[in-house]
């Protein structure tokens, strides 16, 4: 948590700011809906570009500059020559792979000086979306005469792998078929994967981890969370795996980067692939999740991290092993406690049941709606009381027994173990076997057993004492006959006699098996993970599986239903990794009584930190300390001061990390990294006065690229435009990054008619 002192500072100095009373905009919205649903409201809001400017299947659109980076976060294109810009902590684990104590690359950063220098990275990918399409009827043609939801689902997945082959036969594209509203409706995205990404550029920890877990998901934030990739292509300009033959790519349309910044209320539009959002919940959901998921998740999370910490600062190699591990625990440890503060500002649970009351008057005032979803609201609490005891096991096994590293390594033998079991084919036995030696090699890299033990012990005990004993796996019987309950004690012992403490215990154990012997069945690492597989099988899935079987055709009826009931609003699907587009404004924002925070911070910020002596994650590199003193910041400051990061009303989710923020003309104007703290429960629900989304500003990532490495060749490779003008003739500039062409007559009419729009409105404001 941010330091008193340093939130005292910026209270006192941001007080005097006004907040801006205009309403964000809720919701992650389809590319290829955005004319039906959402053109107008976002010109309205000062958006200079068209629907068809965003996504286009015709022509170079916003759209081809953006990507899924490794399945995980966004990425985008800002240079013709292949050159992607992400988050630091979306790279920080290629960063990290790069790194070892003698290059270390977490600590000191890395530039590529030239192509021969950038690294490649194998299984990283880079996926664009060539384009959308409406296939509901297409995947549910059939489903009405499903007798249950598992024969409705088995036609749905015949029909998506039909249509998906179908529409990629004879190309290098792949099909992507999702639902949407519960299975209310499906689109399929047929995707074009890049394979050989390439490290180009990332500033030190002390700049894109600036902060670290102590300014995690908070606000004010002076964190440089960005790095730079690049996309390499084979013959034709398409994707192939690595080679040195590759050349950069050529992206259809790549991000324009203004230097003008960013001034209150400016419009802002967010372009990625966020994760996941389940904002249609019933109260019954969110009160769970409020009440009992997340404080136990927390009190788990924070117990490892305790542990991993004092291991990591007293070792530097420990600290390079965990460093990517540790920063995952923390970042869903600390959005889960801010999510809680927001469900309960928001008034979540109670806003919930409103609607709930509304969807039920709305129901019993009709007999047809009786008919249809007369039941609904009775079944979904039959169901969540059913869930009673089994998501609380369920996230002790997640969380603390598959938390434990040697659990989580032993528990993949599962198959292997089987196989040896029944004497299946040495072949089959092999074939397991060298998928096991893999990832063990990568598995070890990054372990220490030492620390690895001490979580166990202190894991294992809180899943053992914090929940009733009826849910307690076989296991737990014996470390109560055999050890009195001490964990400590049942640590030592598993430790001392598990082979899978050691990489050369796991050759020994897949050796022997490659001889067909089954040295695994009694490891005691092997019957602990296997004691608590087996409880997961029996006693946990069923119940959660049939649960949301029939919460997921619940779901499905209650948004079809609350679509019908308030027709004249504009539904959102909740996120589900796919392309979306959402808007808001540049604006403060007021976290708690008596303090407003501003919509940007500085350099100036990042030096008061540093100076605080508060935490270590405050320390700077001495280059960034003089570039300050000097004022040195080029064409990227402003008045003096060098801009760092700031914050809009987007609605952002996990897997928007790395997405650009993009202007009202196209142009990026920043890279989204993070959401505040009271904002986190948007995945849950939206608080329009909370509910913020931080970005680093581009300038600043220009100056760090710039004047702190030395890397200005990569600049020299973007778009940098100073042009504020809006309309068509920024669009035109854009578009002339592919090979010129002279305007058609229907488009010089159509340029000239927005001049004269333009001209006309700024007559009118002149006179006003």
């Amino acid at each position: 948590m941010i330091s008193k002192r340093i939130l005292s500072f910026f209270a006192a100095a941001l007080l005097s700011v006004g907040v801006s009373t205009a309403v964000p905009d809720e919701g992650m919205w389809l590319p290829m809906l955005l004319k039906q649903l959402n053109e107008a409201q976002m010109q309205d809001k000062g958006m200079k570009l068209t629907a068809e400017d965003i996504y286009s299947v015709n022509q170079s659109s916003l759209k081809d500059a953006i990507v899924s980076f490794g399945g995980f976060c966004t990425g985008e294109m800002i240079s013709p020559e292949g050159l992607l810009l992400t988050n630091h902590h979306c790279g920080y684990g290629q960063i990290q792979q790069h790194s070892s104590v003698e290059n270390d690359y977490l600590t000191d950063g890395f530039w590529a000086m030239n192509r021969e220098q950038e690294l490649p990275n194998p299984g990283l990918t880079a996926t664009f979306i060539v384009r959308m399409e409406d296939v509901t009827k297409q995947i549910l043609a059939g489903t009405e005469i499903a007798k249950n939801e598992a024969e409705r689902e088995a036609i749905v997945q015949r029909n998506i792998s039909k249509v998906g082959r179908v529409a990629t036969v004879g190309t290098h594209y792949n099909a992507v078929i999702r639902p949407f509203f519960y299975g209310n409706e499906y689109y399929m995205y047929i995707t074009e994967t890049f394979k050989d990404i390439r490290l180009v550029g990332a500033p030190p920890s002390s700049i894109g981890k600036f902060g670290g877990d102590t300014d995690n998901w908070m606000w004010p934030r002076h964190t440089g969370d960005f790095a730079l990739f690049r996309i390499y292509a084979g013959p034709n300009n398409e994707p192939a795996e690595y080679s040195p033959e590759n050349k950069p790519y050529k992206p259809k349309h790549h991000l324009p980067i203004s230097l003008s910044g960013i001034q209150e209320n400016d419009f802002t539009m967010v372009f990625g692939f966020p994760g996941r959002t389940n904002e249609y919940l019933t109260s019954q959901a969110v009160r769970e999740i409020y009440e009992v998921s997340n404080p136990h998740k927390i009190n788990i999370r924070e117990t490892k991290l305790n542990i991993l910490d004092k291991d990591m600062k007293a070792s530097d190699e420990v600290r390079i092993k965990y460093a990517a591990k540790y920063a995952s625990i923390a970042n869903a440890w600390k959005k889960w406690i801010g999510e809680n503060r927001g469900i309960r500002k928001a008034n979540a649970i109670e806003n919930k049941q409103k609607l709930e009351q509304q969807f039920a008057q709305w129901v019993a005032a009709d007999p047809a709606r009786q008919q249809e979803y007369g039941s609904l609201l009775a079944d979904f609490e039959k169901n969540y009381k059913a869930l009673d005891g089994t998501t609380i096991s369920r996230d002790y096994i997640n969380e603390a027994a598959f938390g434990v590293e040697i659990v989580k390594l032993a528990n993949n033998f599962t198959t292997l173990q089987a196989l040896l079991a029944k004497k299946a084919p040495q072949s089959d036995i092999n074939a397991q076997v060298t998928k096991l030696e893999t990832y063990a090699a990568s598995y070890f890299k990054d372990y220490h057993a030492p620390s690895d033990k001490k979580v166990f012990a202190a894991l294992l005990e809180l899943y053992y004492k914090n929940i009733d004993p009826k849910l307690h796996p076989e296991i737990f019987s014996m470390v109560r006959s055999k050890y009195k309950g001490d964990f400590t004690k049942y640590a030592e012992d598993v430790f001392a006699k598990s082979a899978f403490v050691s990489e050369a215990g796991v050759k020994k154990l897949l050796a022997e098996a490659r001889q067909g012997k089954d040295a695994i069945k009694n490891d005691p690492a092997f019957v602990l993970a296997s004691s608590v597989a087996d409880y997961y099988s029996a006693n946990v899935m069923p119940t959660y599986t049939s649960v949301n079987d029939n919460l997921n055709l619940l779901y499905r009826k209650y948004v079809a239903g609350l679509r019908q009931m308030q027709s004249d609003k504009n539904f959102y699907p909740d996120a589900n990794s796919t392309l979306r587009v959402a808007y808001g404004k540049v604006e403060p924002y007021k976290p708690v009584d008596g303090v407003i925070y501003t919509y940007y911070t500085t350099l100036e910020g990042v030096m008061e930190k540093a100076a605080s002596g508060v935490a270590e994650d405050y320390a700077i590199p001495a280059k960034l300390r003089e570039l300050y003193e000097k004022k040195d910041y080029g064409r990227y400051g402003v008045n003096g001061q060098m801009p760092v990061c700031f914050i809009a009303s987007n609605h952002t989710t996990g897997g928007n990390s790395g997405s650009p923020i993009i202007n009202a003309n196209g142009q990026l104007i920043g890279t989204n990294f993070d959401r505040n703290w009271e904002g986190t429960m948007s995945d849950i629900v939206y608080n329009p006065d909370q509910v913020r989304n931080i970005s680093v500003d581009v300038r600043y990532m220009l100056f760090i690229v710039d004047k702190f490495a030395g890397a200005g060749h990569l600049v020299e490779e973007m778009t940098l435009v100073t042009d504020d003008t809006s309309g068509l003739p920024q669009v035109d500039a854009r578009k002339q990054q592919q090979p010129e062409k002279e305007l058609s007559k229907k488009e010089k009419k159509k340029l000239e008619k927005e001049l004269k729009k333009k001209k006309k409105k700024e007559k009118a404001e002149v006179e006003a």
